[in-house]
């Protein structure tokens, strides 16, 4: 027992220790003094405004950057969620991109003078956005280059003073207990503590003239000192407390400043300090209540017994210093959030009493619903300039699109195996239920053409990986994949914009966890989610996005369902054959290799070597012109295809000056084709072998010799390793795969 009594208490002291150095080290207390030199080690940091802080919050945590159909594009860190990618926003690097314009424009002008309204269709991740931004700052403050202060008054009781502020029966200005400051008194020698709810900067205390020499004198000429700092003064409560010290002592400032306690205080969304989200609702955001009411006026000294003291509160006032969301502000009624009308540009909210001065970035959402909506009312004019809208629209990429399923279904919140594709087949279905039918008016010559033929299936692919139909020759597609940052954006100034309907990822989730229920699966399987998928076309009356008019095959979701299933095929197809073994990867580089010297030498008109002969022979045009009737896309003059290919190596080198060429990096399309020519001729193999692995899986095992069992085996091990099949999903995806393509081979 004693032992169990020395580790409890050693645990006790060993956390009391970590807990007292932290405070220490994150300067958790200081007196008004200490702060000032605090303030000169780094004024930079201590002459921030919300923006300021924001901005420099999200620089902390970095970027990268990322491919993006438009060209290249930074992706900031700070929306990648926490350690373990819990709050990870998929996508949205334009709409990250123009939050920080936006809050850099709020530095550049000094002030913080407009709301952001995000909007956009539901569950197009507008909280996520700020969320992340929320969850970012709260990081952001406990760091040492985050550190926010604020500062609290500290009255002393009598046994340290005599006589002074109205403490025991001495008169004003009397004996002093020769203290410099009150900030470090324990909780035993101080009678009163008055904190402020609002937070506002130490700054505040120094008057505002002298404040300007403070900070002009402090700051370099390239720093924009934000109006906040510069005219900002103390809220009601303090400037009455303020007033009262500074007449006791007739005028000492520095004895005021005795009272002071600086206090680092931190962002922290659980407890809304620095941050507040506002739900849709009917009051105003911004109230105040008489502390004089509260039984503390008893122990306040004698000094401040006859002021009247009025202390803010509400989201407005939590949030102050830090961000305030506003979640679908415009379902409240206008009235409800008309204030924001000078308070976006103000920053103040006058209240009966009193006119609240606040510091903090405002960001709201809407849906496009609403937002419509409020454009014909007669104050969205009024609105307008005081307003920066960004637009937040559906994925439009399905592999990121299937990031956001992959964070969130998962074996640990199914409770089941998570089957390949599971999630990809939910994605590319929901990503193309949201493309529109490509604009060809707006585009000249050739191309025109190009993209009117754009079936919605090429689109998705075009947008993902830029890859170009296989159905164009190599020059129509080096035009057309010039072209994809203006298909991408032409419809962005359209009221509706691609990206605006769809299937949102909120019911493509829904959809994933009624699938993981199958009963005809041990897995959440692709096959029971576009069993699902299926279902959610069949229900008009519940998704809007179902009653969109079929364009050339756009918007026709049943028939995605469909599409999807095909693309599924084709990979299972392709994964069986490489678990098999039946032609390696090793063969394919190979052969390509050896043609692309053969071409080589041919355009520069060079004899090449033969291997078998030892001579030097010119190219072999035979076998050129044979390996391109399977891997050259119909309607292409041989040629220019030669000519092309190796102008595409050419320049593919110079950006990747290492000495191997991937060549199945550079033509993917060309060795999906010669894949599939090597396997067409490999079909009746590929079926035997798959029947032997289902047999292997049945009760039929013992009918297949040694070696069929040793080769099934093998195959299922391949698939397992290289792709995440389970026993069962393999078997599941295999009998699929067998009814559905080799039927008759």
């Amino acid at each position: 027992m004693s032992t169990k009594s020395e580790e409890a208490r050693r645990f006790l002291h060993d956390v009391g220790a970590v807990v007292s150095t932290d405070f220490v080290k994150n300067r958790s207390l200081l007196s008004f003094e200490e702060y000032l030199q605090l303030f000169h080690a780094s004024p930079k940091l201590q002459a921030r405004n919300a923006a300021q802080y924001l901005l420099a919050a999200i620089d902390s945590f970095g970027t990268r950057t990322v491919p993006h159909p438009a060209g290249e594009m930074r992706r900031f860190s700070i929306f990648d969620g926490g350690p373990d990618g819990d709050g990870r926003v998929a996508g949205q690097e334009e709409v990250q991109n123009a939050i920080y314009r936006l809050v850099g424009n709020f530095v550049r002008a000094g002030r913080i003078n407009k709301l952001i309204l995000l909007h956009g269709p539901n569950g197009s991740a507008k909280s996520s956005l700020v969320e992340a931004l929320k969850r970012g700052l709260e990081t952001y403050s406990h760091t040492p280059e985050g550190a926010l202060y604020t500062f609290n008054w500290i009255f002393p009781n009598e046994k340290l003073i005599k006589g002074s502020i109205g403490f025991g029966d001495g008169a004003m200005g009397g004996p002093s207990s020769g203290l410099s400051t009150y900030a470090h008194l324990s909780a035993d020698d101080i009678t009163v503590r008055i904190v402020s709810p609002v937070r506002e900067h130490p700054i505040f205390l120094v008057p505002l003239a002298e404040r300007k020499k403070l900070l002009d004198g402090a700051l370099p000429r390239d720093f924009i000192t934000s109006t906040y700092l510069l005219e900002g003064q103390l809220s009601a409560k303090n400037r009455v407390i303020y007033d009262a010290l500074l007449a006791s002592y007739g005028g000492d400032w520095l004895k005021v400043l005795r009272h002071v306690q600086v206090e680092r205080f931190y962002i922290s969304r659980r407890y809304q300090i620095g941050t507040f989200t506002v739900e849709p609702q009917m009051s105003v955001d911004a109230a105040y209540q008489q502390v004089t009411a509260d039984r503390t006026q008893a122990n306040l000294p004698p000094a401040l017994h006859s002021a009247v003291l009025y202390e803010p509160h509400g989201p407005l006032v939590s949030a102050n210093r830090g961000l305030i969301e506003y979640a679908d502000l415009l379902k409240r009624p206008l009235e409800a959030f008309k204030y924001l009308l000078g308070f976006s540009e103000t920053q103040e909210v006058p209240l009966e009493h009193m006119i609240l001065q606040l510091d903090e970035v405002l960001i709201a959402s809407s849906n496009e619903k609403h937002l419509a909506a409020f454009k014909e009312l007669p104050d969205f004019a009024s609105f307008k300039g005081r307003i920066e809208l960004v637009r937040v629209p559906y994925l439009r990429r399905w592999k990121v699109e299937r990031e956001i399923y992959d964070a969130q279904v998962n074996a640990r919140t199914v409770g089941r195996h998570i089957a390949p594709h599971a999630t990809e087949v939910a994605a590319m279905w929901a990503v193309l239920t949201r493309l529109k039918k490509p604009m060809p008016d707006r585009f000249q010559g050739e191309v025109r053409a190009l993209i009117e033929r754009l079936s919605p299936l090429e689109k998705l692919r075009l947008y993902q990986d830029g890859e170009a139909p296989d159905r164009l020759t190599l020059q129509h597609q080096k035009e057309l994949k010039k072209l994809l940052g203006a298909i991408y954006e032409e419809s962005d100034s359209y009221p509706n914009y691609e990206g605006r309907s769809g299937a949102s990822a909120r019911e493509i989730k829904t959809a994933l966890f009624n699938a993981a229920q199958s009963t005809e699966h041990d897995s959440l399987h692709p096959l029971a989610v576009m069993k699902e998928l299926g279902q959610i076309t069949r229900d008009k009356s519940v998704y809007e996005f179902l009653q969109q008019e079929i364009v050339d095959g756009y918007h026709d979701h049943g028939a995605f369902v469909g599409v999807v299933e095909g693309w599924y095929l084709d990979t299972v197809d392709r994964e069986a054959r490489e678990s098999m073994g039946l032609v390696s990867e090793s063969q394919y580089r190979e052969l390509f290799e050896r043609y692309v010297q053969t071409v080589s030498h041919w355009v520069k008109g060079e004899r090449m070597h033969n291997r078998l002969t030892g001579q030097m022979e010119k190219p072999d045009e035979g076998r050129m012109t044979e390996f391109e009737t399977f891997v050259m896309p119909r309607g292409d003059d041989p040629k220019e295809f030669r000519k092309s290919l190796i102008a595409t190596v050419g320049a593919w080198r110079i950006d990747n000056p290492e000495p191997e060429v991937d060549y199945a990096r550079i033509f993917p399309d060309l060795f999906k084709r010669l894949s599939a020519h090597f396997f067409e001729d490999r079909k009746r193999q590929l079926r035997k072998n798959v029947e032997g692995v289902l047999k292997y899986l049945s009760d039929e095992r013992n009918g297949l010799s040694p070696k069929e069992q040793q080769q099934a085996r093998s195959t299922l091990d391949e698939m397992g390793r290289r792709f995440g099949y389970t026993d069962p999903s393999a078997r599941d995806a295999l009998v699929f795969l067998l009814k559905r393509r080799y039927v008759d081979a």
